[in-house]
């Protein structure tokens, strides 16, 4: 059944979540992507990524893949993400290189994923115990109004019908369970969680998870609290894809009851383009057009507010503002179209491979697989000649400090912090109560947790006179400070002064006279900008 694309419409919201063993993600980050955004799948738990480290990284078409790995040549974990559910991401917890998860915020619904690997079945007995302590004590972390999502390679088999088990699971398993599969019993009925993939009579095809050799059996799992079953529509197997050569990736449909709360609409903030003021020939149009806008004077009016917006406005109308356009995804840009085509040859030689099974389709999914493989390293290389080569003049030295820093922005789990814990640690997230918070919080920093030291009195004050501020002080200030600097909320940076020259000394010199004499300071200049830092 065709799902119609995520609409919010009054008090749910319509989510895709799978899960799919990819056995690495070398080489598939943008393959996954394409694949994700052609099933309209939101939300993908992976395992066996096989990466080693720990933090966000884009993989292309708006989709981020928060990850987890000790070892680059086994386990490893992951949870993939939509791009509008990134900036939703509130906590991300690495408990192993087998168990990571996420907590998101969405429309006041507090959702956690759980991303897991268990150890095969020939692994030893206490690798499988720790692993499900791991497991056991992510979800004791979780407050029980909260929903969860696992998804899951579990190695084992529940096996069909029933049993005895019918509280944790469904009738529609695949062949009989064993061993392990009976531990994945163990843990739903522990943690009072439904294995959902069971629950839904589809074709054994849309059950099977795993092939190889011949072998076909059901080791991959979606599980949800049994009180949020009724959320899941559907779930079922995805076949025809080549992401990952053994597993195929398991997706239900879910359905978030959620609160009928309005989020205020977040608006890109659109930024002069004061940057272009490095450049001669800006600077000297943007004198002529403030002198234009001045009357034709040189010398600035002493008012503050009124000097303050005509540089800004002049500076929108010369310079340009930013739009704060998506730039193009860092593992995207070596993408061409001779890799694209070589990939959709191999997705389709591998459903035809899975259609029947023969030598000869079986040969030609194996010589797509290489070619595929020649192609993403042909495509890399080229486009890291030509990135090197850029990187080596005077102007791509200061691309090269920029990417560093977009790189490293890029990898933080927390995108923007959006929400924050009342006094008896519950999450906040509509913006009134967070800011209600934060003043409650400011409000006992400033007044009751510092004891102000308090004032002597009959304390004798010394009268003499201060010396005005001179024209000379000013210009030296000026010239040591550093340009490319962040600006205040007035939005103008130290280039407009610098640019202005002898004119900017003068104004700022008899503002600040003025200001010392009345012991006033403009209004705009008592606002400022907070920032959390996590």
């Amino acid at each position: 059944m065709h799902r119609q694309r995520e609409k919010r419409k009054g008090k749910s919201v319509g989510l895709r979540i799978g899960t799919l063993n990819v056995g690495t993600m070398t080489g598939k980050g943008r393959e996954l992507a394409d694949m994700m955004e052609r099933r309209k799948v939101d939300i993908l738990c992976v395992q066996e990524t096989r990466w080693k480290g720990s933090k966000a990284r884009g993989i292309g078409a708006g989709f981020t893949l928060f990850y987890y790995g000790v070892d680059s040549k086994r386990n490893g974990v992951g949870v993939v993400l939509k791009e509008e559910f990134v900036r939703n991401v509130l906590e991300v917890k690495r408990v192993s290189d087998r168990v990571m998860s996420l907590k998101l915020e969405i429309e006041g619904v507090m959702l956690n994923v759980v991303s897991g690997y268990a150890p095969q079945v020939g692994c030893e007995l206490e690798e499988k115990e720790r692993f499900w302590s791991e497991l056991d004590e992510v979800m004791e972390s979780i407050p029980m109004g909260e929903r969860v999502v696992i998804g899951a390679d579990f190695n084992g088999h529940v096996g069909e019908g029933t049993r005895g088990d019918e509280e944790v699971m469904g009738k529609f398993g695949v062949k009989e369970s064993n061993l392990e599969g009976q531990m994945v019993v163990d843990f739903a009925k522990r943690m009072d969680m439904a294995v959902v993939n069971t629950y839904f009579q589809k074709r054994e095809e849309h059950r099977v998870t795993y092939k190889s050799g011949g072998r076909s059996t059901q080791v991959d799992y979606i599980l949800c609290r049994r009180g949020n079953l009724k959320e899941i529509s559907d779930c079922k197997v995805v076949v025809g894809e080549s992401v990952a050569r053994q597993h195929r990736m398991v997706v239900c449909r879910m359905t978030l009851l959620v609160c009928k709360t309005k989020r205020s609409k977040i608006e890109i903030e659109k930024k002069t383009k004061w940057w272009k003021l490095k450049k001669e020939e800006c600077c000297e149009e943007f004198r002529q057009k403030l002198r234009q806008a001045l009357g034709g004077q040189v010398v600035l009016p002493d008012d503050w507010e009124t000097t303050a917006e005509v540089i800004r406005e002049t500076g929108r109308k010369v310079l340009g503002v930013s739009f704060g356009r998506r730039k193009e995804d860092k593992e995207t840009w070596w993408w061409n179209e001779e890799v694209q085509d070589s990939i959709q040859r191999k997705r389709l030689a591998k459903k035809k491979w899975d259609m029947d099974r023969t030598e000869e389709n079986r040969q030609e999914y194996k010589e797509l697989q290489r070619r595929v493989k020649r192609e993403v390293s042909k495509a890399k290389q080229k486009a890291y000649d030509e990135l090197y080569t850029r990187l080596d003049t005077r102007e791509g030295e200061k691309d090269l400090y920029r990417l560093a820093r977009q790189r490293d922005r890029d990898g933080k789990d927390v995108q923007q912090v959006r929400v924050i814990k009342d006094r008896d640690g519950r999450v906040l997230t509509s913006e009134e109560s967070v800011q209600r918070r934060w003043k409650e919080y400011f409000e006992e920093l400033m007044n009751e947790e510092n004891e102000r030291e308090k004032r002597v009195e009959g304390v004798n004050s010394v009268e003499q006179k201060v010396d005005k501020i001179r024209k000379d002080e000013v210009r030296k200030a000026l010239k040591r400070m550093k340009s490319g600097k962040a600006v205040g909320p007035d939005d103008i940076p130290v280039e407009v002064w610098k640019c202005l020259g002898e004119a900017a000394v003068e104004l700022l010199t008899s503002l600040f006279n003025r200001v010392l004499e009345s012991e006033k300071m403009p209004e705009e200049w008592r606002r400022s900008v907070l920032v959390p830092i996590l």
